[in-house]
Order: C-alpha cells, then structure tokens, then sequence
C-alpha cells in the first residue's frame, strides 16, 4: 500500500469536474520527459500543447461554438503548456548543464557552501564485523550557494546531496548553511540533483537555523522523548506514526512494515492531514462553528503539522490538496477532489520540477486519484449488494488504493506484497487515534511532559497492534511475490491488474474467481498449515537464512527445545526461522564471538521463548557488542555463562563440547581487531542425531592451527564452515574435519566475495555437499533411511 486518501469516500464524489487533469497531465509528463530525456522535451511538449490549445480556442471563436466546459479546458492546456515552456524548461536545463556535474563524473574533490534543504535522512545497515548495525550515516539534500571544485571556483545553485557521517550532520535543519567537503560523484539520473558529495570531516562554518525550524526539531525530540515510557519498538513507532520521525524506528519493524504494505503509514502524506484536519473540523463542528471559521482552524492546524514534519514531497503534495480542500470547504463547494488533485500535481511540479520524477509523489497521487474515481464507486457496488456502508468504505478504500498503485510499487520494487490489503484493513482502526494521540503529544510536550507521556501512553497499544499485524502479515508464506522491475514490470502489473479488474465486472467471471480462490484456499491452507512442509519431520540441524551472518539451531529429543547458536546481523530473521521450527525453549543460546553479524539478532529470539542461559566465550571485545548481550540478557532475567574449553553439555539426544579457542582468546580484546576476534570464537563439537557436527564460529587460519595442534579427533559428518566461507581456511583443517555436509551461512550478494571459490573447491573435493543459505534458505539436516539428508527451505 501507499499513501492513502486526502478525502473520505463520500456520495459528492460522484461526479468530478475534469477540465484541470489534462493540464495537469501535460505539466507532470512533460516534465518527467524532461528530465528522462533532456529539458528540450519540455520545451517542445509545452510548445506544442500550448499551440494546440491555442488553435482550438481560435477555432471555437471565428465559429462562435463550442462547450463552454471545452473552452476551460483548453485554456488550462494553453496556460498550464506555456507555463510547462517557460517556467520548467529553463531550470531543467540550468540543472543539466550545471557546471559541477562534470567534476561529479570524474569523482573530483570539492569544497561546496550549501544550504540544507530537508532534515538528514538516517541509512540504515545491517552490523557486520565490528560495526554495529542501525544508522551511521546521512543523507542530506541541500542547494549550492558557492562551490570550489578542483580547486577552482565555480557558479553553480544546483542541487547536491551529502553523504556524511551521522556524528555531527545529522542534527542539521533546513534553512542552516554549512560548508562540506570531500569528493564529488555523479547524482542520479532523471533528478534535478547536479551531484553527490561524499563529505569527509565534520560541518564547517554552520549557520542557525530558522526559528520555526528550531522550534519543529524541539517538538520532535519532545515526542521522541516522551515515547521513551514505551517498549523500543513502539517508542520508535509512535513518532513515525504522528509527524514521520522514523530516526527511532528499528530496521525490523521497517522490513516488516514495507513486507505487510503499511510502511505509508510512516511517511507523512495524506492520511495524516486527513486525520488532523480532520479532527480539527469535527471540533469546530461540535462546537457548532460556521464552515468558514472551521476551514481557518484546520488551515492553521495544517500550516503548523507542516512545518512540524518538514517540506517532503509527499508532505508538500498533502498540504497543498487539504488548504485547496479547505478553501473549497469555506466557500460552500464540494465535489472538488479531483480538481483539487490536479491543481496540486500542476502546482507542486512547477514548483519543484523533480517531484515529476519522484516515486513517492506519483505512488501519492495515484493513490489520491484512486480514491476520488474508484473507491466510492466500489462502496456503492458493495452497498448494493447488501453491505452496510461502513464496511463497504472500509473494505473500498484499502483495495483501491492497492489496486491503482500495483504497476508503480512492482516496477519500482521489483516486489509485491499480497498481504498489503489484509494488513491495511486490520490496521485502519487504530490508525486515527494513534495519530492524533501522537500529534497531541507533540504539541503538549512542548510544555507539559507529563501529559505528552500519558498521550504517548494511550498511543501505546494502537502502535504494538500495528507493529503485531505488520510482524505476523510479513511471516506470512508468500506474503511478497518477486515481480519484474522497471517499465516493463509495472507495464505487467498495470495489465494483469486491469484484466482483473475488467473481469470482475461480469458476475460469472466474478464467480468463477471466487471459486478459484476458496480451492486455492482449501487445497495450500491445509497444506501449509495443518501438515506444514517446514520443519522436516525428525529434523536435527537447522542454519538458518538470517543475511550475511550466522544462526543455527540443533535440535534436542523433546519437540520445541533446541540449542540457539548465534542470532544473526539483525533482529527479525531469527525470530521467524524459529517460530518456523516451532522452538519455544532455547535452553542456552550460545554467541560464538560478539561481532554484529552474530548477535544482532540477539533480542528477537527472547520474543515468545523461554530462555535458559546465554552463553561466550572469553572475548569481551567490541565492547558495545559485550554492553548489548549483557544489557538483552539482564533485562530478560537471564544469566550470561563464560564456556570454558574442555566443558561437556547435554541434553536428551544433544551434546556439546568445547574445543576452542585457544591461545588467541586472551589477546581478542582489541577493539578494532576484527581477525584477533575472529580467532577467538568459540568452537563447539555437537553430537546429534544424525551424527557429529562442528561448529566453527568465525575461526580463521591462526585457530585452526591451534585445532590441529591440539591432536583433537576434529571429524565431522557435518561442518559449519568458518567465517561464511572466506578463503582464510586451512586445506589441512579441512580434511581433519572431512565433512559430508558442509554448511555456509552467507548472505545474498554479499560484497565481500564469500563464500570464496577456493574454500569451496576444497570442500567439494574432499567429498562434501554443500549447501548454502544465500541460494538455499533454511536448510535443514535430518536421516531418511539411516541416511543423511538434506531439506532445503527455499529463498
């Protein structure tokens, strides 16, 4: 799903005055043609519109005919194709030719004066190595006041995008002026963006910021502080929610959301100036105030909820629509959705020419045009088939919404989620009161922290249950479809759509399709659910497909009980493979060295699950990674164990053992040396039921040295190759093992060449199979016919 309605399904929508969309169109394709092709497209569609336009008006003229509703829309199109000519044509080109754009290409260095023009944006990454995950940098679009490039000085306002660190730039504010430098890049194609600049060092020269900019950021960080009473996970909703503040929000619940199509409801467009809009007039309407006193509070409130959330596109779209909405509400007129629609698409691309491009913004107004032309006429479909109009509303604007912005969302993601309708209409209810909660508290906390926290606090259960339904929505088998990207993808999407569509106009074919999905239904449901085809029956080893890191599970002989070694980069993917396996008592959850891509995941898998001990080694280093294991551990009641070398676990049908590390344990406490880490992973024998399996951690060349110093029996029927199958393996170490299974946790595309092919090679000619999560999933050891066997979960 995306942004959803600036206005309500209502029986005024009936009817739509078009006159302004063939304007509007010719502004917003123009343009888009502009900056796909070259600023003379511009020029020659407003040109030749604008004289087409103007022939027909003459035409009309000399024989004195012609609709007068014919009339306005070609003077729109003579008006709207002049403005496209002369407005847009001249700032496309400026920005095509702007002098820093060949510096960008050939990657030279920079020192650029800019102005910040919207809030920085956090990068999110998974943690790897020492690197712990979330956000580390920026970006923060801004406009050139002066530029010096390859030493020289160059004219140039266009616009530029920094990519810095997020230690001091990310509370930069729209309107501060700031002086970067660092090396140029070529900006992205299609976008008024003339170049990126990869910063390096700290902002120079900063300026204040406007003070409704100051006083903005202080009503943010007031929420952001008042949602603190929450869990983690909806403290760092409840703010996305109210003004679009997802800087707190965790790259899970992102993932989840965008997977369970409600990662709208974060980005601040339309529903959230409905909703406050909204409630402002539903105030004054109680209070029994006139229309035109009741336009002037919400426009003030929609002035102020804004410049609270920043000048995104999708927030500028939004604002413009309601203040025309108000404007029509206090001069008595309704019906003007669509005029309304295509007045702000024309306005806003004048404005600012690179919303043409922008994804978001055509995912807004599409979804906006949805609503107004289709969702009414389906509420009234459905009332008169015997649905009450509530749920007809209900049950109409999600599937509108969905069913308009498909072709966008599969050529831009490459990806469809089929549970987006489903979860936006389970998530609808609580969505207006959380906002409204949240904008209050906003508001309030300015003032009164107190009262923010106990608004924040009724918010509270509306943002777990949304966070419940994206979690459980996402999970869901098949919950995204991998689709074509690009034009063509979209152009599919658009089609298969449309048949859809068509078909379901004719009772018969409507029939027949429900048919089809009640089969559909009848025959995976039984098979998903009631004899599910994952877990394997009798399965004993599970690496699971947690990304670029390491999670497996060993299975013990009481069902639901199994040993968790290592938890993956982040929280999310572990927690899932583990409700897969139905594991819901961990009894030692064992971290074989604490880099990111190994106890990231660490708090999901306390999530539902009883938890008996966490277990390390001796290493202690990177520290923040030993504060977050004893910070999860202890706030879960659970005590941290130090496994010694030479220690000896059971359990019904599991063993473990402790062979490593060695030596080098007592030297991994340097913080910035990854490979002293790596060398002190824990290293485990574990005996199972389909025989003995090593797990190996991260150990590179120096560990297994000392494996093999040791004399140690080291074989294996199962290996979990070290360090996702880097190529620092000894071929000697390998063949002491002499696995028949050997097990790669490796993630896709990684962009650091693992598994290696030489690693590989030896594996395969030792006599090993190899699996490998990135192309197999989940996968699963288990004995078919006292033979081992492996189960392969899929990607």
């Amino acid at each position: 799903m995306t942004q959803a309605a600036d206005s309500a399904v209502t029986p005024e929508t009936a009817g739509h005055d078009v006159r302004l969309v063939p304007a509007a169109l010719t502004v917003w394709l123009g343009t888009l043609g502009g900056l796909l092709l070259g600023w003379w497209v511009a020029i020659v569609v407003g040109a030749g519109v604008a004289a087409v336009a103007a022939g027909g008006l003459l035409l009309a003229r000399r024989r004195d005919a012609g609709d007068e509703r014919f009339r306005a829309l070609l003077l729109a199109l003579l008006g709207f194709g002049a403005l496209l000519a002369v407005v847009i044509t001249p700032r496309l080109q400026a920005a095509q030719q702007d002098p820093i754009r060949p510096a960008a290409d050939r990657g030279g260095p920079a020192v650029l004066r800019v102005t910040v023009t919207e809030r920085p944006r956090p990068i999110r990454s998974a943690g790897y190595a020492g690197r712990a995950g979330g956000a580390s940098a920026v970006v923060i679009p801004a406009e050139v006041i002066e530029a010096e490039v390859d030493r020289r000085a160059v004219l140039s306002d266009g616009r530029v995008v920094l990519l810095a660190e997020l230690a001091g730039w990310s509370d930069l504010l729209p309107g501060q002026q700031v002086t970067a430098s660092g090396s140029l890049a070529p900006g992205r194609p299609a976008e008024l963006t003339v170049a990126a600049l990869q910063v390096r060092g700290p902002p120079q020269a900063v300026t204040e910021a406007p003070w409704w900019q100051l006083a903005a950021a202080s009503m943010r960080a007031g929420l952001r502080k008042a949602s603190g009473v929450l869990d983690e996970e909806p403290a760092g909703l409840v703010p996305g929610l109210a003004v679009g503040d997802t800087i707190g929000m965790s790259r899970r619940v992102e993932d989840e959301f965008r997977d369970a199509g409600l990662s709208h409801l974060t980005a601040v467009s339309g529903t959230n100036v409905t909703i406050v809009c909204g409630a402002v007039l539903l105030l004054f309407r109680l209070l029994r105030l006139g229309p035109v006193v009741s336009a002037a509070g919400a426009g003030m409130a929609l002035a102020g909820y804004l410049i609270i959330t920043g000048p995104e596109p999708s927030v500028l779209r939004a604002g413009v629509m309601g203040a025309v909405g108000l404007l029509a509400l206090a001069l008595g007129r309704r019906g003007t959705a669509l005029p309304a629609l295509a007045a702000a698409v024309a306005g806003l691309v004048l404005y600012d020419p690179a919303m043409a491009a922008s994804f978001g913004f055509a995912l807004s107004v599409v979804a906006t045009a949805g609503l107004v032309l289709l969702a009414p006429r389906w509420a009234a479909a459905l009332s008169r088939r015997g649905v009450p109009s509530g749920p007809a509303e209900w049950l109409a604007v999600p599937l509108a919404a969905f069913v308009v912005t498909v072709p966008i969302v599969a050529g831009m993601a490459g990806e469809l989620s089929l549970v987006a309708v489903a979860a936006n209409l389970l998530a609808a209810p609580v969505v207006a009161p959380a906002t409204i909660l949240g904008v209050l508290a906003t508001v309030l906390g300015t003032v009164w922290q107190t009262g923010a926290e106990f608004l924040v606090r009724l918010a509270g259960p509306e943002a777990s249950w949304l966070i419940l339904v994206a979690r459980e929505a996402s999970a869901v088998p098949g919950a995204v479809l991998d689709w074509p990207p690009g034009w063509w993808g979209g152009l599919l999407a658009a089609l298969v759509v449309g048949a859809v569509v068509v078909a379901c106009r004719f009772g018969r074919v409507r029939l027949g399709i429900a048919v089809l999905l009640v089969l559909v239904l009848l025959v995976t449901v039984p098979v998903r659910v009631i004899a599910p085809p994952w877990p394997p029956p009798g399965w004993a080893v599970v690496a699971c497909d947690v990304g670029q890191g390491d999670a497996l599970v060993l299975a013990t002989a009481e069902p639901g009980r199994a040993v968790v070694v290592d938890t993956g980069p982040e929280p999310g993917p572990v927690d899932r493979c583990l409700d897969r396996l139905g594991v819901d008592r961990v009894p030692l959850l064992v971290l074989s060295h604490l880099h990111a891509d190994h106890v990231g995941g660490l708090e999901s898998v306390f999530e539902g699950r009883a938890v008996g001990a966490v277990a390390v080694g001796a290493g202690r280093a990177p520290r923040w990674a030993w504060d977050k294991v004893t910070e999860v551990a202890g706030a879960n009641g659970v005590p941290v164990v130090e496994m010694p070398v030479g220690q000896r676990l059971d359990w019904p049908g599991l063993g473990l053992d402790v062979l490593g590390p060695r030596y080098v344990t007592t030297r991994a406490t340097a913080e910035k040396d990854g490979r002293l880490i790596n060398n002190s992973s824990l290293v485990l024998r574990g005996h199972t039921s389909v025989g003995r399996i090593l797990l190996t951690g991260d150990v590179e060349l120096a560990a297994q040295s000392d494996l093999l110093a040791t004399k140690e029996d080291l074989h294996a029927e199962i290996l979990k190759v070290p360090h996702h199958g880097s190529r620092y393996s000894l071929p000697a170490f390998l063949a002491a093992v002499g696995p028949r299974i050997a097990m790669i946790s490796v993630g896709a595309g990684n962009s650091y060449g693992h598994p290696h092919p030489s690693t590989m090679d030896m594996l395969a000619a030792g006599g090993a199979l190899l699996t490998r999560t990135d192309t197999d999933g989940d996968t699963a050891i288990l004995t078919r016919d006292d033979t081992l066997a492996i189960l392969r979960r899929g990607r």
